[in-house]
């Protein structure tokens, strides 16, 4: 596994850290799905309805 940096808002660093380690990866794993459909050349409406997909197959919910 490699690591990446992004930049985000104060607020949602603070939200990020304070939440427990199980939302942490369930977040991880849904920007890993993200940027792996993103960098296939597929539409923003694409690659959430797919993102949404797979979070619901593992048992994710909003």
């Amino acid at each position: 596994m490699a690591t990446i940096t992004i930049q985000v808002d104060e607020d949602l660093k603070k939200t990020f850290e304070g939440s427990n380690s199980e939302i942490q990866k369930q977040l991880i794993s849904i920007i890993q799905l993200f940027l792996r459909e993103k960098l296939h050349n597929k539409t923003l409406t694409e690659v959430m309805a797919e993102i949404f997909d797979r979070a619901q197959q593992r048992g994710l919910r909003s």
